[in-house]
């Protein structure tokens, strides 16, 4: 159980105003909403969207968001996945570092929310992109993509999964929703 030291608007108000009946105490439920968890996700896809950009599209060339088309497409296709993946990490960012200041949450949580971000969004892309359909392969014109596809599957599985036992280590009220916290 964490203690924030914070009290609900109505228990600040009735404390202010004696004409105000007492509401109960200072009994609260963190909102998952609110706490550093999804902030951290949206970081953890932006950075893996980044990195697989940068990397596998851009500096090795091994394909492209969508390689069933023409060099142009795919390159369009490149530089609009590359646009989301900055803005979902610009934003997850600036969110995860309010409520960090605003003393939401453990840091654990914020580093089991990037694990999970990016190995949930690399396990998608690995299985649904990849795999189901069939708009990119990890190497295009590679004649075995097993290998690569085991790799990258694999890589997204461990962070997810490292998340998941992060996120459960932290004890958080976001990884039991519902959880009171009493302040």
């Amino acid at each position: 159980m964490e203690l924030t030291g914070r009290f609900r608007v109505q228990d600040r108000v009735a404390a202010c105003r004696p004409d105000m009946p007492d509401v109960g105490g200072a009994v609260a439920n963190e909102e998952p909403s609110r706490s550093l968890l999804w902030p951290a996700v949206l970081v953890g896809i932006g950075v893996a969207g980044s990195l697989d950009e940068i990397v596998l599209h851009q500096l090795l060339r091994w394909h492209h968001f969508y390689d069933r088309g023409s060099q142009a497409a795919g390159l369009i296709a490149d530089g609009i996945f590359h646009l989301g993946s900055t803005a979902a990490l610009g934003i997850g960012l600036v969110l995860l570092v309010q409520r960090w200041h605003s003393g939401r949450g453990p840091l654990r949580q914020s580093a089991a929310g990037i694990l999970l971000g990016a190995g949930g969004f690399n396990l998608y892309d690995g299985t649904i992109q990849h795999k189901l359909l069939g708009l990119h392969q990890v190497r295009a014109g590679a004649p075995n993509n097993l290998p690569y596809d085991l790799v990258f599957i694999g890589v997204a599985a461990v962070l997810l999964l490292a998340g998941l036992l992060l996120l459960r280590a932290t004890g958080s009220p976001s990884a039991t929703p519902g959880r009171a916290v009493r302040t």
